[in-house]
């Protein structure tokens, strides 16, 4: 079978159709939360962080803020020194988000910051004091917003 100019095309429109209709066969996704974490994987892992925020933020913050127009941003920083001092700053920021496109702005409404430092921890120990201190920032930002 000899290929000519006109059967290249029709075996083109052929794939474009196949791949188009691939595409639409796709599932439609869920949009993904947007309590987003910036934070320093050796001391609290996103998705920890991004549950702790779940469940800091009562559904009150979320009917004065609703989840299409606002974000929290949370952010754990530190770690052990080299004289086994282990340093932690939490930090919990929210944040508008755009219009259309939904995309986030750094104009900050909000924000609370916790830190610590505790000498002689070890690593599990430094672990436990950023979650401490992710929960007490998600704490002060919640109680400026709304009365708990």
């Amino acid at each position: 079978m000899k290929l000519t100019p006109a059967r290249f095309l029709s075996a083109i429109a052929a794939l474009a159709a196949l791949g188009a209709s691939a595409i639409h066969a796709q599932p439609v996704r869920e949009a993904k939360s947007l309590l987003l974490d910036l934070s320093a994987e050796s001391l609290i892992d996103g998705e920890t962080a991004r549950g702790m925020l779940k469940e800091g933020i009562p559904a009150k913050v979320w009917k004065v803020y609703p989840e299409g127009k606002w974000t929290f941003l949370s952010q754990v920083e530190g770690g052990l020194t080299r004289e086994g001092i282990c340093v932690v700053t939490a930090r919990v920021v929210l944040l508008p988000r755009t219009g259309t496109v939904r995309a986030v702005l750094w104009r900050p409404e909000k924000r609370a910051t916790a830190f610590d430092a505790k000498a002689g921890a070890t690593p599990e120990q430094c672990k436990a004091l950023a979650r401490d201190k992710l929960k007490e920032a998600i704490a002060g930002v919640v109680s400026s917003l709304v009365k708990t």
